[in-house]
């Protein structure tokens, strides 16, 4: 059974109960990247990419600027890191939902990565799994790790 906006139902209450778009910024300073996850997000109806960012800095004036719902966050990036732009976009955006995307597996990193303020972490090389489900697991409101990080705590 289809719903009223065309959209099939999912398990996921934040794609199924919103009636607009969700509002998402991706910040990687890998070209190629970007262009894969815009290729994903872009074939789902719920989501929508407002802008993009190669820079940590750049990234947060962005976020403050568009108040996006989302944002996928790399932690490698120019002038400052994933990590600390985490935290300031806590103080510009306060409601944004931070999704870390990452090629670090390290569980430290991760860790540090949700105290800074994200809601969840995906492994890069999980995306091809893990993106859509972790999307709509931190608009519900709860935290997501990749099976890829399972002895991290879910703060």
């Amino acid at each position: 059974m289809w719903n009223d906006t065309g959209v099939p139902p999912t398990s996921h209450r934040a794609w199924s109960s919103v009636n607009r778009l969700t509002r998402t910024v991706l910040v990687d300073d890998f070209e190629p990247w970007r262009r894969y996850v815009r290729s994903v997000v872009d074939h789902h109806p719920r989501f929508e990419i407002v802008a993009e960012a190669s820079d940590g800095l750049e990234a947060v004036r962005i976020v403050e600027e568009l108040q996006p719902d989302l944002v996928l966050l790399d932690i490698g990036l120019p002038s400052i890191d994933g990590i600390a732009a985490a935290r300031l976009m806590r103080g510009g955006a306060p409601d944004a939902k931070i999704l870390f995307l990452s090629e670090n597996r390290h569980s430290d990193i991760a860790e540090a990565a949700l105290n800074a303020g994200g809601h969840g972490y995906v492994v890069k090389s999980d995306c091809a799994h893990d993106l859509l489900i972790a999307m709509g697991t931190v608009l519900e409101g709860e935290k997501f790790v990749s099976r890829a990080l399972d002895e991290v705590p879910i703060l």
